[in-house]
Parts: C-alpha cells; sequence; structure tokens
C-alpha cells in the first residue's frame, strides 16, 4: 500500500510567529516541521564564515557548491542544521544571520540550490513548512495553505521579548524599524517575493495569544483534510 503523504504551507511576514505556531502545530498533527528559514540561515552562516557577503552574487555563486547543507530530525529536538559535517543549529538564531539570511535568500542562485532539497522532504514526510514562498514556489500544490500574520507593532513587541527573554539588549524601537524593513525587503525583492497565493487561508495573529494560534492553524488543517 502506497503511503500518502499531506503538506501544509504556512507563509507569512518575518516575525509572525510562523516557526513557533508550525512547530507546534506539525507535532499536534503528527507531521514533521521543516524550518526553511534555518536552512537559508545555514547558507547565509555558511558565506559569512567565508567573508562573502549576502548581495555578493558572484561570490556566493562561486562558493554555494561548498556548502554541503544536510537535515536531521530527532524526536527532543526537532530540526537541526548540519553544515559540512557540523551541527550549526544553535549557531543560526541571531538578530545578525536573520538580517543575513533575508538578504541572501533574494539570491536567485540560492534559492535554486535550495528548492529540490525542500521538496524532497515533502515527498518522504507529511510536513508542516514555513516561509516566504512556500505556497507560491516551493509546494504550489500543497493540501494547505496558510498565510500567517500580524500587525507590524504586534510582531516588533513579540520579537523584543523573545530578545529580551534571550538576554540579548535591545530598544522596541529599533526591532519595529527592523521589521519594517525587512517587510519592505522581503516584498520588494525581485526573486521569490512574499505574497499571499491565491488560494492561502489568512490567518491574523494580532489579537491570539501563541495557543490560540496553533489552535487555529490545526483547526485549518483538519477541516481540509479531515481525520488524519
Amino acid at each position: 500500500m502506497t503511503q500518502t503523504y499531506h503538506s501544509v504551507a504556512i507563509d507569512g511576514p518575518a516575525g509572525a510567529g510562523k516557526s513557533t505556531v508550525a512547530r507546534a502545530a506539525a507535532k499536534a498533527l503528527g507531521f514533521v516541521y521543516v524550518d526553511t528559514g534555518a536552512i537559508y540561515r545555514t547558507v547565509g552562516y555558511h558565506m559569512d564564515f567565508l567573508g562573502i557577503g549576502p548581495r555578493d552574487t558572484d561570490g556566493v555563486t562561486r562558493l554555494i557548491g561548498d556548502a554541503n547543507i544536510q537535515i536531521e530530525y530527532d524526536p527532543a529536538g526537532g530540526q537541526h542544521m548540519i553544515l559540512n559535517g557540523s551541527d550549526v543549529t544553535e549557531e543560526l538564531r541571531t538578530p545578525e544571520m536573520s538580517k543575513i539570511a533575508s538578504a541572501i535568500s533574494g539570491q536567485k542562485v540560492v534559492r535554486d540550490y535550495l528548492l529540490e532539497m525542500q521538496r524532497d522532504v515533502a515527498r518522504k514526510h507529511s510536513v508542516v513548512m514555513d516561509g516566504r514562498d512556500i505556497g507560491t514556489v516551493v509546494l504550489p500544490h500543497a493540501d494547505v495553505k496558510i498565510f500567517l500574520t500580524a500587525s507590524p507593532e504586534i510582531r516588533a513587541r513579540r520579537r523584543f521579548e523573545e530578545l529580551s527573554a534571550k538576554g540579548e539588549k535591545t530598544a522596541y524601537e529599533q526591532v519595529l524599524e527592523d521589521q519594517r524593513k525587512r517587510d519592505e525587503q522581503d516584498a520588494g525583492r525581485k526573486i521569490a517575493p512574499l505574497k499571499q497565493a491565491k488560494d492561502a487561508i489568512l490567518l491574523d495573529t494580532s489579537d491570539f495569544t501563541p495557543e490560540q494560534s496553533v489552535e487555529a492553524v490545526v483547526r485549518l488543517v483538519r477541516e481540509k483534510l479531515g481525520p488524519l
């Protein structure tokens, strides 16, 4: 009997809580959570280590083949990013790496290099995958597409609290300014800009708790797919 796999695509702007919600929803559904942002951060980390700027198209094109990237999953720790044999997962979650990833993800050579890797995971597992262009480019035939968003102020507040909890000192106003710049950059880039797929369900979580956001996503998936 052939195994049937399902795919859930969650797109949305930075700071919308996609990763947190997608990870929890995947767990509730018994699916694999694919953090595509971490994949792009891994490429950014590789280039930064080599001294290549994220907008240096020639440098990125020349050296991206040297990035041997693998994705590993474990029940306790979730997704781990392995770069040239080393687990770099913990090094990826910094504001600086976030900026680098946003810039480098606009490079066509990077998106082409990672596209098949992401699709391959969805061929082998039932997945919840989040990013900027999952429903429009990576998994255009996903069973369920959700565009998760919240107001810029709410997203900046959530990010500020997350950074503060990690002991990173920054001002809310700076986080909000960075948030708005990131939104403009993601929506305006020529390659795979952030946009809602025509068949995606818009879910604004501005007034939701994290738990309510997860419940809403799980409900939408089960309504679409039926008993799993």
